[in-house]
């Protein structure tokens, strides 16, 4: 994206941060679309993330690992979190 006199091609410099964009905006289409039916805080080992109580966690494996998520994800976890 430099020219030979060192300075950066106002041109292609918009074309990659228009090329980013577009990635990012790909990339929040999926993530809203992927919470309408998963937890957003089930990692990809199935263990939850949140940072508060939820009917849906298990620390069946003892409490030095995050618990498992235990829910659906058929499910609308939105009721789940507990309010304290």
């Amino acid at each position: 994206m430099e020219t030979k006199t060192g300075k950066a091609d106002k041109e292609a410099l918009e074309q990659s941060l228009h090329r980013l964009w577009e990635i990012y905006q790909d990339i929040g289409r999926t993530v809203n679309e992927v919470c309408r039916w998963r937890c957003p805080y089930k990692n990809k080992d199935d263990r939850c993330t949140a940072q508060f109580g939820c009917r849906n966690q298990s620390r069946s494996d003892g409490p030095d690992r995050l618990p498992l998520c235990t829910g659906s994800d058929q499910l609308d976890y939105r009721s789940a979190w507990e309010l304290e």
